[in-house]
């Protein structure tokens, strides 16, 4: 674990992970388009992430990308189960390259949060005549009393989903990435194992600690044979489920340890999603907490990720020792270009593109 560096702001500190070294420590979190067809990037993928690699960002990471088809949250996610869907990905990571910028894709599944409409369409489960599938889950139970219940998984297919995450990453290689980050976060499949709020199994993938972290650990461990050596792989968690007798930090502190038994190189750090209706105590940096805790005591890098929008709040998180990462959402999607801004503030002068040098701060 490589921490911040004590010259200048922290959070323009560059970052070595494996071979891979990332400028500052900005990252662009993955977050949804629904704007995909098939799974297909598109023009707009190519625009939004580029845009944000053109920012000045130390990383950026696409969205969730659906490793099964009935793994996409919506009919428009997107997707990389496919050979065809590498092509244009490859133009989105050869412009981000281009822009110094260093890429990652998200590999996931939505289990039983699949086939929904999108946010803006109203989100409601959509039904199978209308285009949808019926989820796949540890359990049948649905993620809502008022959805039908998902397709418990068997052994057959808790192994088709292993090697569609390792299928995933070797497409990922081939399509320029450089870096996968899993999925286990949001009340997905993988947290949907991982908490007993939605894993109702009696199997050997359900009941204790030990048995609901085993497809997690199967995954990464897949994804690893998989991905490079010189490469890293992140895992995004949910920390806490935010509800009584579901997943919470400490279980959360011994999985980063196993998982960084297996090579993962950083815990990405968020919370919640896995039952709907609870509260959370948000504020800024209201999840910073979990990604200083796995830190600490798993010993492993960490980002934090949630409500960090300002360059000094987002400087003291990495100064502190809280994390050795930060990742942006909204903010940057407010302004693609806070990572330059970011550095204006705090002092640093950093390289802008040529294009824009007539707008740079004197």
């Amino acid at each position: 674990m490589t921490g911040a560096g004590s010259i200048g702001p922290a959070l323009f500190t560059p970052l070595t992970l494996r071979g891979l070294t990332l400028k500052n420590r900005i990252v662009v979190s993955p977050m949804c388009e629904y704007s995909s067809v098939d799974g297909f990037a598109n023009e707009w993928h190519l625009v939004h992430l580029g845009s944000r690699a053109v920012g000045g960002a130390g990383l950026i990471i696409t969205e969730a990308a659906a490793v099964l088809p009935e793994g996409r949250i919506s009919p428009a996610d997107l997707g990389i189960w496919s050979d065809a869907h590498v092509e244009f990905l490859s133009r989105i990571t050869a412009f981000a390259h281009a822009q110094g910028s260093p890429i990652g894709i998200q590999l996931a599944h939505a289990g039983r949060k699949a086939s929904t409409a999108r946010p803006w369409e109203g989100g409601r489960q959509v039904k199978v005549a209308d285009g949808g599938w019926i989820p796949v889950a540890p359990s049948a139970v649905p993620f809502h009393h008022s959805e039908i219940a998902p397709q418990p998984l068997d052994e057959r297919g808790i192994a088709d989903v292993v090697e569609a995450f390792a299928a995933a990453a070797r497409r990922s290689l081939a399509a320029g990435f450089d870096l996968v980050e899993i999925h286990a976060a949001h009340g997905y499949l993988l947290n949907q194992f991982l908490s007993p709020l939605a894993n109702q199994r009696t199997d050997e993938y359900g009941g204790s600690f030990e048995n609901r972290i085993r497809l997690t650990l199967e995954v990464t461990r897949a994804v690893r044979d998989a991905w490079p050596g010189h490469l890293p792989v992140f895992v995004r968690i949910s920390a806490t489920d935010w509800a009584e007798g579901g997943w919470d930090l400490p279980q959360s502190i011994e999985l980063a340890r196993r998982l960084k038994a297996l090579g993962v190189d950083l815990i990405d750090c968020s919370s919640g999603g896995t039952v709907p209706g609870v509260k959370y105590p948000v504020g800024p940096g209201y999840q910073v907490p979990f990604s200083e805790a796995v830190r600490r005591e798993a010993g492993i890098a960490t980002g934090a990720v949630g409500l960090i929008t300002d360059p000094e709040q987002a400087d003291a998180i990495l100064a502190t020792g809280q994390a050795d990462l930060v990742l942006l959402a909204r903010q940057v999607l407010r302004d693609p270009y806070w990572p330059l801004h970011a550095a204006h503030a705090l002092g640093v002068t950093v390289s802008w593109p040529t294009q824009y040098l007539r707008a740079a701060p004197s």
